[in-house]
């Protein structure tokens, strides 16, 4: 017990250290607080939008007037060519309509884009039926606004997941330079400190921090917006515990050795910036073509996304979660070892 008394007073004085920065705080619950409440305004609206596009002036925009121009489900700008091709260029509208040489219509839109497609077809389905086609039958559209089905609530464990990396990540790589830049590390080398003890000892505060930030943000979104917190807590503890883990010790690994603060950002941004891409914080890591799978789900922030998401809107099991907790676990004990390798105080 002695041995581990240096280690907890140190992780008693990087809390002290922690409170005493409102600014920590702020980007520790309140921003990730801000970007749910946000985010979940935007998304978790269940009236229709209006599906807006531009038309050319002239004999086509009359037409298209007459089709849809009392129709609520569409929002028609009309202007001239120029004007509304750069509109479409610059991304403020979704879908040009022209006419065509044969009467018909011609639709000038980014395929790349899927709101752009899907407001293609919306704009030619009205307009066809308005110009008079039948269904051969007739379709009726179900809206599913149950919990756990929205937007909304497949935002939230995707957020959390994000707090949690940059929280372990950032928390523990800017303290460990700072520390460094401030020859702070050199003064604990004189002491009998070991760096094992060292090291879990930032670990061990980071840890500190993951049950109030992921809890927090959950509950609030609960409260707000209704989000389901189906799997037990239990459950969330230990996802959420591997995956601070796991990002502690890439924080730690990432500044074992860097020297300066922009050393630092430069690298904990080549490390997150995949994760931020292609982890799934805001649409679904299977988006990304097949070859690129194996890559991006043996991203940590893959695992920890998919697992939390599995156990607070699917109700799994942790016992379920084995594959993801194993990959947190592995990341976890590779970066903390090889940090332990390669830390150097000074």
């Amino acid at each position: 017990m002695t041995s581990f008394r240096p280690m907890l007073q140190l992780v008693v004085c990087n809390l002290k250290a922690f409170l005493r920065e409102p600014e920590a705080i702020f980007w520790t619950y309140g921003f990730p607080l801000l970007m749910v409440v946000g985010l979940g305004i935007a998304f978790s609206s269940s009236r229709a939008q209006s599906v807006q596009f531009d038309v050319v002036k002239g004999e086509t925009a009359d037409r298209v007037m007459s089709l849809l121009g009392k129709n609520s489900a569409f929002k028609v700008t009309v202007n001239p060519p120029e004007t509304a091709l750069a509109r479409l260029r610059t991304n403020r509208t979704l879908v040009v309509v022209s006419g065509s040489e044969s009467g018909g219509y011609e639709y000038h839109f980014d395929p790349s884009n899927p709101e752009s497609r899907a407001a293609k077809g919306v704009i030619d389905d009205g307009l066809q039926r308005a110009a008079g086609r039948k269904d051969a039958f007739e379709s009726k559209e179900v809206i599913v606004e149950a919990p756990g089905s929205r937007y909304v609530d497949f935002l939230v464990p995707g957020l959390i997941g994000m707090n949690l990396m940059g929280g372990g990540m950032w928390g523990i790589g800017f303290v460990l330079v700072d520390m460094r830049i401030k020859k702070l590390l050199k003064r604990l080398l004189a002491t009998p400190l070991r760096r094992p003890h060292f090291l879990l000892s930032v670990v061990g505060t980071r840890l500190v921090f993951f049950i109030p930030e992921a809890f927090f943000l959950l509950i609030c979104a609960y409260l707000i917006f209704g989000v389901p917190i189906r799997g037990s807590v239990a459950a969330i503890m230990a996802v959420a515990f591997m995956g601070s883990l796991a990002f502690a010790g890439l924080g730690l690994l990432s500044a074992s050795r860097a020297q300066r603060i922009e050393t630092i950002s430069g690298i904990m941004n080549v490390v997150m910036l995949p994760m931020w891409l292609c982890s799934g914080i805001f649409f679904s890591s299977e988006r990304f073509p097949e070859f690129l799978q194996p890559l991006i789900q043996a991203l940590p922030l893959t695992q920890l996304i998919n697992a939390l998401r599995a156990v607070i809107l699917e109700g799994h099991s942790l016992f379920s979660q084995a594959m993801p907790i194993g990959i947190l676990f592995a990341w976890a004990a590779v970066s903390f070892a090889l940090a332990l390798k390669w830390f150097r105080w000074g």
